[in-house]
């Protein structure tokens, strides 16, 4: 008999390249934010949304000074324009909305669109918009999608016109999507749940390459929560109490350098099998149930 999987989701975002700007579709350019790390990959993909001079701009970036010349050369390149439309946001992550400020001062005070969440957008001046709300640009609609769970101001945006879907952080392009402590991870089980039931040709994503097989890419994601609730309860009854060594246990074939990310999953998992009844935290450490 084969051995049990040690994971569903197999490939990775580590060493991965991709240009500083490229052509996804008709309607969707891509500028690479500059900020490559072992939690953004290649670095966040900024997306020129329309088919027009003036398109819309979805997500900034970190903010890094290496990335608005990269940008007025993605207007200039792929639209044969220098101006946007307006920026819209994922979420507030510094990764996604660290860039507003100064896209602003090079392009003017744009619109920035965004579901609230008022203790990570501080002064932040937004225009809200909630599920379900529309945003057009020329040739494009964007439809915003609650899917909380990586954060809970997150929108993914469902491009009509493409039947595409920008997952912002809820799905990537490659590897998993990490829970931090103001996260939710049932939240987020609801949201893949929520994507499936669209009807979907593409994901963009905000990290990594576009995704082609959607559905196969989204219920790889649940099977491997799956099998991670699977293995934290396996270990907890086999004695093992405290999350470090949950972690050492289970993620036999990560990196020690990126330990420090799986324990916020396992602490998102942790949290989720107390809540289900399945679990209990004591002084510190976990038990089952």
């Amino acid at each position: 008999m084969s051995p049990r999987p040690t994971r569903v989701v197999t490939d990775s975002m580590l060493g991965m390249t991709m240009p500083d700007i490229d052509v996804w579709s008709e309607r969707v350019a891509v500028v690479l934010g500059q900020n490559p790390s072992m939690f953004t990959g290649p670095g966040t993909n900024t997306y020129l949304v329309g088919t027009s001079r003036r398109p819309l701009l979805l997500d900034t970036g970190q903010g890094l000074p290496q990335y608005l010349p990269l940008l007025e050369r993605g207007l200039r390149e792929t639209r044969g324009g220098d101006r946007l439309q307006e920026i819209v946001l994922t979420h507030g992550h510094p990764d996604h909305a660290g860039g507003v400020d100064s896209i602003q001062e090079r392009f003017g005070p744009l619109r920035v669109s965004k579901k609230p969440w008022p203790e990570l957008d501080g002064s932040l001046p937004i225009t809200v918009i909630e599920d379900g709300g529309e945003i057009e640009a020329d040739g494009a609609t964007l439809r915003a999608l609650w899917t909380p769970g990586h954060a809970r101001d997150h929108l993914c945006f469902y491009l009509v016109e493409e039947k595409a879907l920008f997952t912002g952080d809820v799905v990537l392009g490659a590897g998993t999507t990490v829970i931090p402590r103001d996260g939710d991870l049932a939240d987020y089980l609801n949201s893949l749940r929520r994507i499936l039931e669209l009807d979907l040709s593409v994901i963009y994503p905000a990290h990594g390459p576009a995704i082609h097989d959607p559905y196969t890419k989204v219920q790889s994601y649940l099977a491997h929560r799956a099998l991670r609730e699977e293995q934290i309860l396996n270990g907890l009854r086999a004695g093992l109490r405290r999350i470090p060594d949950l972690v050492r246990h289970i993620y036999t074939d990560v990196p020690e350098f990126l330990h420090a990310a799986a324990a916020l999953s396992v602490e998102a998992h942790l949290h989720k099998l107390e809540r289900d009844g399945l679990a209990q935290a004591c002084d510190g450490e976990w038990e089952c149930r």
